[in-house]
Parts: C-alpha cells; sequence; structure tokens
C-alpha cells in the first residue's frame, strides 16, 4: 500500500449487524492483513474516523494510526504500554476521556507511564506547553520525537498495536482487489483447506490469551478425567481445605491442579455444583476445564494462572504496583463478579486468596460457588479460624444469610487488600471482636496507601444495609472510570 500510484487506496465503508464499520481498501495488495475497526453505538461513520486532523493522503492516515488509539480507556493505555514488546518511550494518543475534543497522550518511562493532556486552541491546532504550538497533532509527535522539550522522554516508537489490530496471516504475493479491515471479534485463525482463510469465530480480549472450553472435544461433555492423566509438577500454594499445583494433562496441557482434603466436600454435591460452574464462561473467572472425583482426594482442574494467588503476589511481586495498577485489578474483578451477578450466582468467599494473577497483571476469579460446599463441621465455627469472618458480611456470618450484596461487602474488603499489599484485615482485632465491633457499626479506618475517593467506594460496600450496598456493575465503571476526572494524574510539560 506504499507505492505511489495513480489508483491509490480508497476508503469505503461497509455496516455489519448495523454497529460494526468495517473499512477497506482498493490497490493490490500482498496478502490480507487486519488494519483497523470501530465500533460505534448508533449514526453514521464520520469521515474523519481513521485520523483526527490528516487531510494530505491515505498513506499519512494509515501512518498515523500506528499511534493514534481514539477512545481507549487510560489505564488501558497503561496495559499496553507495560506489555514487554514496549519500550522505554513508546507513545500513543488517545481521545481524552474527560474534555470533548482534547486527546492524551500517554509515554511509557521505564516501568511507569505519564500522561500529557493535549488540547486543542480555538483557532485550531494543538499544544501540550502554550509556549509550543502545532497545526496538527502529526507535527506535535515529529516535534516531540526530535525533542523531549518538557516531556519525560523523547517520543520514540508508537504502542505496538498487536493486542488489538491483529495480523491475520501472510502469503506468497498474491492480486488482490480489497483489503477489507475485519473487527478482531470476527476473526480467528483456523485453517481452511484449500487456501488458508480465516473462518469467523469470536476472540476473547485483546491481550488476554484464549482460554479453552475443555482440555479436549471429549473434556467439553464429560468432565470427569483419569486422575493417571495429570502430573504434578510444582506445588503453587497451600489452603485451609487443600492444595494447589502446576501440572500437566497427557504431559502436554498446562494446568493448575486443585487437590482437596479427604472429607472436605461431598463428591455428589461438588458434581452438582459442578455442573453449573462449567457453564458460567467469563474472561475474569478462572475456567473449569475437568475433575476428578471417583474417589478422594477430589481433584478440579483449571487453567493455570502464572502467578499463583493475589494475596501472595501483593505480598511478593506485587509490592511494586502503583495505585492505578490496583485500581485495574479492582476494576478486572468486580467485572468477573459483574457476570455471576448477571447470572444470579454467588461467591461467598471473594478474598484475594481466591483471585489468581498472571501477565501483565490479569487477574481471575477462583473458587466461585465451593464455599457452600464445605461440610458443616468444617464451616460451622464462626469464629474459629477456618471461617472467613474478616470478609463475611455480617448478615452473612451472623444469620447465613448470603447474597451478591454479601459479596460486595467481601469485595470492599479485597480493596483493602488490594492498597496494602496483602495485609490482614481488621489487623490487632480477633474474629470475635470483628464480629462484634461491626455489629455496632464500627468499619476499618482509612488505610495508609488509599486516597478518600476509594475509601468512599470501601465504605459504600460496607453499608449495613445489604440493598444500599452498589452493584457490582456500578463498582466496575466507577474502577474503570476512577482517574478519569483527577487532573492529578496527567502531566504539563516542564516550563524552561
Amino acid at each position: 500500500m506504499t507505492g505511489a500510484r495513480s489508483d491509490s487506496p480508497t476508503l469505503e465503508r461497509y455496516d455489519i449487524d448495523g454497529n460494526t464499520k468495517l473499512l477497506s481498501a482498493a490497490p493490490k495488495a500482498i496478502g490480507l492483513r487486519a488494519i483497523r475497526y470501530e465500533k460505534s453505538v448508533a449514526g453514521p461513520i464520520m469521515e474523519n474516523s481513521l485520523t483526527p486532523d490528516v487531510s494530505d493522503g491515505a498513506q499519512k492516515s494509515l501512518d498515523i494510526t500506528r499511534w493514534y488509539f481514539r477512545k481507549i480507556k487510560r489505564i488501558e493505555a497503561e496495559k499496553k504500554l507495560l506489555l514487554p514488546e514496549n519500550e522505554h518511550g513508546a507513545f500513543l494518543i488517545r481521545d481524552s476521556e474527560s474534555r470533548h475534543n482534547d486527546y492524551s497522550l500517554s509515554v511509557r518511562d521505564g516501568d511507569t507511564v505519564k500522561h500529557y493532556r493535549i488540547r486543542q486552541l480555538d483557532e485550531g491546532g494543538f499544544f501540550i506547553a502554550r509556549r509550543t504550538t502545532f497545526r496538527t497533532l502529526q507535527e506535535l509527535v515529529e516535534h516531540y520525537s526530535k525533542d523531549s522539550d518538557g516531556l519525560c522522554v523523547n517520543l520514540c516508537k508508537p504502542c505496538v498495536q498487536s493486542s488489538r489490530y491483529y495480523q491475520l496471516f501472510e502469503t506468497e504475493p498474491m492480486q488482490a482487489r480489497k483489503i477489507v479491515v475485519l473487527s478482531p471479534s470476527q476473526c480467528t485463525y483456523t485453517r481452511n483447506s484449500e487456501n488458508n482463510i480465516p473462518q469467523s469465530r469470536s476472540l476473547l480480549n485483546d491481550i488476554e490469551k484464549p482460554v479453552t472450553d475443555g482440555l479436549s472435544h471429549r473434556t467439553r461433555d464429560q468432565w470427569e478425567i483419569d486422575r493417571t492423566s495429570l502430573k504434578f509438577v510444582r506445588k503453587l500454594g497451600s489452603g485451609q481445605f487443600g492444595d494447589v499445583w502446576e501440572g500437566l494433562w497427557n504431559n502436554t496441557t498446562p494446568v493448575a491442579i486443585k487437590t482437596l482434603k479427604s472429607g472436605t466436600m461431598d463428591p455428589k454435591d461438588f458434581l452438582a455444583e459442578a455442573q453449573i460452574m462449567k457453564k458460567l464462561r467469563h474472561q475474569k473467572l478462572i475456567q473449569l476445564y475437568a475433575v476428578c472425583t471417583l474417589e478422594e482426594p477430589i481433584y478440579i482442574i483449571t487453567e493455570l494462572m502464572k502467578h499463583g494467588s493475589l494475596l501472595d503476589f501483593l505480598q511478593g511481586k506485587g509490592r511494586s504496583l502503583k495505585l492505578p495498577q490496583l485500581i485495574d485489578m479492582a476494576a478486572q474483578i468486580a467485572a468477573g463478579m459483574a457476570y455471576l451477578e448477571s447470572q444470579n450466582y454467588i461467591h461467598r468467599d471473594l478474598a484475594a486468596r481466591n483471585v489468581l494473577v498472571g501477565d501483565n497483571n490479569i487477574v481471575k476469579i477462583a473458587d466461585f460457588g465451593l464455599a457452600r460446599l464445605i461440610k458443616e463441621d468444617e464451616y460451622e465455627a464462626r469464629v474459629g479460624a477456618r471461617f472467613p469472618i474478616k470478609w463475611t458480611a455480617p448478615e452473612a456470618a451472623n444469620y447465613s444469610k448470603f447474597s451478591i450484596k454479601s459479596d460486595v461487602w467481601s469485595f470492599g474488603i479485597l480493596l483493602t487488600e488490594l492498597v496494602t499489599y496483602g495485609r490482614i484485615p481488621y489487623p490487632g482485632m480477633t474474629n470475635a471482636e470483628v464480629l462484634t465491633q461491626v455489629e455496632h457499626g464500627y468499619r476499618m479506618p482509612q488505610p495508609q496507601n488509599c486516597n478518600t475517593p476509594l475509601y468512599e467506594i470501601m465504605l459504600e460496600c460496607w453499608n449495613k444495609d445489604p440493598m444500599r450496598r452498589p452493584t457490582f456493575e456500578t463498582l466496575q465503571w466507577k474502577l474503570e472510570d476512577f482517574f478519569t476526572m483527577d487532573p492529578s494524574e496527567y502531566k504539563e510539560a516542564a516550563p524552561f
């Protein structure tokens, strides 16, 4: 698409399902690539949808899409820039979340990301610092690529877009009438027997690897597997009801194996619950692959998360995380819980120990529903060591009234675990003291590293009236947009 020809690419528009806009170009091409897609809620696609400020040719427009990421959120920009393939000085420009017609520049500075607000002049043009203005965003990028001029670092390479813009495949040179730009949600990598053309299917979240429905086509319907097909590689952790191991299924597939101590739960009850759990599929829930229940101990086989429990992670490698990364983890957990909420399903034991961590600070909820199956003699002692009093809502601890709203209470406690890097809640208090004090209105004070807006969210989760606690859907959007209106998170170019 880079040749200087009179038949330069012309953009065409298509409408799929009423809301997905496909753009295409019509030169001869080498293979077929997915370049870009846009989703809009309603209305026609805008003529300047590819770029905000360019009018001198399709090639320049395509170049600019390398660093223009449109309406992604600030926290998503940070996640993309901190991926291993991006280096110091990687950058992107995105639409401002809080100011119409403004933009934000996000730049990787070592292991952190700095944000600069790009403002528009009334007479046209852009600036970060008023002393230096630019006619277009392209000129702004070119200037700060040559000279940091008050930014934390010179702009280097645009943020790698592989997580959002998918290359479908490459073939030998071929004659192509069109380059069709496909939505990632319409692409997969299956092979056609004749010409290797991608078939239509859904992909998962942009930076997360797809999770299979089961270990094989057989285990999708037949979940009981032979325990001899499992190989235990290394212990990842121990809990009060069993151990978690990294393992292999059939010596090929990496899995996590949870072994439940003998007598912990009735195998029949577990199988009944597992039938429900298997149908719960969300990118923020640990996927259940298979079970071994014909003899004890029961094995639960799930997808493997590389970095173990969130609790252990926070107390170790995660201690270097800053508040934006911690808030992002909280938003991911809220998203998974919002899905359970939509399915009328209750977790009952939401805590950092039951959330697992993968690469790039991806977190997923584990052990949803298992607490209900623990035998009464294991969980009966309300103030004993086994029952998680400090995470449990008062109506659940005192009267066994578990609901999604008691999960919301537990989520508020989990927020304190995040900002204190795994500190036990209610430090210095026994379970019995917590039960009594909470019933009389006591709430944990604001943690040292917790700002006031986040503490206010915690207090909402700890409302005595369960019905006045927020929904997980509300918690999700509050946390996803947590920094949107906070000007302190944006930097000004340093004056000279």
